[in-house]
């Protein structure tokens, strides 16, 4: 079992520690893995305790974008930079359970036994420790996107997600992109499987992200979505032996 954990952080000095010693712990029964930090142009200590922790972290590695490019440039510098077939992507602000990953692991691995078009398994928050205006926002703009695009997907915000970094490369890049992830895994021809997670209280930081500047960028993005999908033409290709 090999694996390798996608974390965008920007200004999260106070959960860098934490969140990475439960990373470790619960990558424990894995024969190899990876964990790989994006300091996206933190203003804070953020990348110096990054670099502290390489030193009694082996497995660690840390790429740092100068400046704030966004979470979703986070995640394809990650992403891009993975040794592993196997991704799984979580939020730098401890909010999501590393503990979850190996049944996430497990769950893709075994039905892609059954179904290999089956290319990624999203965590779905279905019991979500947040502000009742969070809470409200998030619900609202999951319902809009669902019946725009038909993704099928109840939590398709969540930062937990395990999936195949071949089928993730193939995806259009675009900023906000990690939102549309399981819609734009539709649109390329795979399957998307939403299971419950853990999901916890922010107890360190700020949250970095507003839900007004979320919710009003993210309907023109649905709309660049949906052109998206129009656009595409999933062919079955065979070679012809001689």
């Amino acid at each position: 079992m090999t694996i390798s954990i996608v974390i965008p952080v920007h200004n999260e000095v106070e959960n860098i520690n934490p969140l990475l010693n439960e990373i470790i712990a619960a990558l424990n029964n894995f024969s190899d893995y990876e964990i790989i930090y994006i300091n996206d142009g933190s203003r804070d200590d953020t990348l110096n305790v990054l670099k502290t922790a390489q030193k009694t972290s082996p497995n660690l590695r840390v790429f740092h974008h100068e400046k704030s490019c966004g979470q979703s440039a986070a995640i394809y510098t990650g992403i891009k930079a993975a040794k592993f077939s196997v991704i799984a992507t979580l939020d730098g602000d401890g909010q999501n359970n590393p503990a979850d990953i190996p049944n996430l692991y497990a769950q893709l691995q075994a039905q892609r036994e059954i179904n290999p078009k089956l290319a990624m398994i999203a965590g779905w928050r279905n019991q979500r420790h947040d502000s009742a205006w969070r809470l409200f926002s998030s619900k609202f703009a999951n319902g809009i996107r669902s019946r725009l695009l038909g993704d099928a997907t109840p939590d398709t915000g969540c930062g937990l997600k395990v999936f195949m970094r071949d089928a993730a490369l193939q995806l259009p890049f675009f900023d906000h992109y990690h939102r549309f992830l399981p819609a734009l895994m539709l649109r390329a021809g795979y399957q998307v499987v939403s299971i419950p997670v853990t999901h916890r209280a922010r107890e360190r930081g700020v949250s970095n992200y507003g839900t007004l500047d979320r919710l009003w960028v993210g309907i023109s993005d649905i709309i660049g979505v949906m052109w998206l999908k129009t656009r595409m033409k999933l062919t079955e290709v065979s070679e012809i032996e001689p």
